[in-house]
C-alpha cells in the first residue's frame, strides 16, 4: 500500500512500533485480537486496527502539499478536512479557512472567492452543485481534491447501477457531508433515496410491499429523495450503497433485508433476484470493516473500561463507541487533556451530544485493564499521549521501552 508523507507530530513511536509488529506477524489481517501492553499495575489492550486510514492519510498529504505549493495565496477548505479537531486546528493555524460548517451552513460567502484562490475538497467529497459553483468562479476543484478513493468507489457503483435502471438506496446519515455528496452524485444517474437506519429501511419495505399508502413515502423520507422520485415507478429495481463510515454490519443487514423485501414483493427465485436487486457489497470500506472487526476482537477479552479517542462529530468513531458501551464503561475523548485526574475524566456523551465529567472512572482494584482504540481520523500521537497520561497515575510501572521490547521486529 502507498506510503504517505504525514507530518511527524501526527505519528507515535509507541503506536508505530505496535502496528509494525502486528502487520509483520499478521500480514493477511486475520487476527483481530488486541495487543497487550503489560506495565504491571496497569495493562493496556490496544485494538488491532485503529487510527488514520488510507483516505485520511491521502487527504492530509494533499492538504499540506497544497499549503507548501501555494505561498501567498488564499487557501480554503469547503468544510472540515476530516472529523478531527487537532488536524483541522493545525490547518487553520497555517492560514487555511473553512467556507462552510459541516452541516453546509456558510461561513464565507461564495462571492468572496476568486479564481486565484485555492479550494480543497475534503475527504468526504462534495456535491456536484458545489463543484459546478467552483468551476463557475474559475476554481479547479480537482486540483487539490482529497476525496477518499473509497467514497469515489461508492459514487462509481451508484452511477453503474443507476445506468442499469436501478434506484439507488443510500444507507447514511442524511445531513452528513459524505452522504450529501453521495446523494448528489447518485441522483445525476438514478432516482435516489437516503435511508438512515433499519427503522427507515422497514418503512421503505412497507411502501414496496404496499402495506401502506405509498404516498406516505414522501412524508417519511422528506428531503431524502431525488427530484421527481416516483414511488410507483422507482421502487421496481433497487440497489444499496453506503456512507463508508457507517457500520458495515448495519449496511449489510439493510441490504439483505431489502433484498428479501424485493423477493417477497415479486416472488422471485434466487436465480432471478438480480432482475430486481443489485449486489453492491464490494463498496464497503476496508478500513471501516477492519476497525469494526478489531473492536469486536477487543471486546472479546475482559477489561475494566474502554477509552476511545477521536472527534466528537466523527461518524466512524461514534459507531465504535456504540459497540463498546454495550459491553463496558466507555469514554470518548478528543485528547489527553480531557483526562483531568486519576479520578475525573471529561468525556463526550454521544446521546446527549455534550461533554460530561465522570468520577471515578478508574477502578480501585489492581491490576487495571484499560482498552484503547480510536477513530479513523484520529492521529496516533493522541492515542500515545492518552496512554502516557494514564501511566502517570500508577506507581512502580515497567518502563515503556522495556514493554515495547517485546514488539521489535527481528530479521529472520
Amino acid at each position: 500500500m502507498k506510503k504517505f508523507d504525514i507530518p511527524l507530530y501526527y505519528r507515535s513511536p509507541v503506536i508505530s512500533t505496535i502496528k509494525s509488529f502486528r502487520r509483520h506477524q499478521d500480514q493477511r489481517k486475520k487476527d483481530f485480537t488486541p495487543t497487550v501492553l503489560d506495565f504491571g499495575p496497569v495493562s493496556f489492550l490496544i485494538a488491532r486496527h485503529f487510527g488514520f486510514c488510507y483516505g485520511v492519510e491521502n487527504a492530509i498529504e494533499i492538504s499540506y502539499r497544497a499549503i507548501a505549493e501555494n505561498p501567498g495565496r488564499r487557501i480554503f477548505l469547503l468544510s472540515e478536512m476530516i472529523h478531527n479537531p487537532e488536524v483541522n486546528a493545525d490547518l487553520q493555524s497555517r492560514g487555511v479557512r473553512f467556507i462552510m460548517q459541516t452541516d453546509g451552513r456558510p461561513i464565507i460567502q461564495w462571492e468572496e472567492l476568486t479564481a486565484e484562490d485555492v479550494v480543497l475538497v475534503p475527504a468526504f467529497g462534495t456535491t456536484v452543485e458545489i463543484e459546478q459553483r467552483l468551476e463557475a468562479i474559475g476554481i479547479r476543484s480537482y486540483a487539490y481534491d482529497t476525496t477518499c478513493p473509497f467514497v469515489e468507489k461508492v459514487w462509481n457503483k451508484a452511477a453503474s447501477i443507476g445506468k442499469d435502471r436501478y434506484t439507488v438506496i443510500v444507507h447514511g446519515k442524511p445531513t452528513h457531508e459524505e452522504t450529501r455528496a453521495t446523494f448528489s452524485h447518485s441522483r445525476q444517474n438514478a432516482p435516489t433515496v437516503v435511508v438512515k437506519d433499519m427503522n427507515e429501511a422497514r418503512l421503505l419495505a412497507d411502501v414496496i410491499l404496499d402495506r401502506v399508502d405509498r404516498a406516505r413515502f414522501y412524508d417519511w423520507f422528506k428531503n431524502q429523495f431525488s427530484d421527481g422520485f416516483d414511488v410507483h415507478r422507482d421502487l421496481e429495481r433497487i440497489g444499496v450503497v453506503n456512507q463508508t463510515t457507517m457500520l458495515a454490519s448495519d449496511t449489510q443487514a439493510i441490504a439483505d433485508f431489502l433484498k428479501q423485501t424485493m423477493v417477497q414483493r415479486f416472488g422471485l427465485s434466487d436465480f432471478h433476484v438480480s432482475n430486481r436487486f443489485a449486489e453492491t457489497g464490494d463498496t464497503l470500506c476496508y478500513a471501516t470493516n477492519d476497525n469494526q472487526n478489531a473492536t469486536y476482537g477487543l471486546l472479546a477479552v475482559p477489561a475494566d473500561l474502554i477509552i476511545v479517542a477521536g472527534g466528537y462529530n466523527s461518524s466512524n468513531t461514534s459507531h465504535i463507541v456504540e459497540l463498546c458501551r454495550e459491553k463496558l464503561p466507555t469514554y470518548l475523548i478528543s485528547s489527553a487533556a480531557k483526562i483531568i485526574s486519576s479520578d475525573t475524566i471529561l468525556h463526550f456523551d454521544i446521546e446527549k451530544r455534550q461533554e460530561i465529567e465522570h468520577s471515578p472512572y478508574l477502578p480501585s482494584t489492581s491490576p487495571v485493564r484499560i482498552m484503547l482504540t480510536s477513530g479513523a481520523s484520529c492521529p496516533d500521537s493522541i492515542v500515545e499521549a492518552i496512554l502516557r497520561k494514564l501511566l502517570d497515575f500508577f506507581e512502580n510501572i515497567r518502563d515503556v521501552e522495556e514493554v515495547l521490547g517485546a514488539f521489535q521486529i527481528h530479521p529472520d
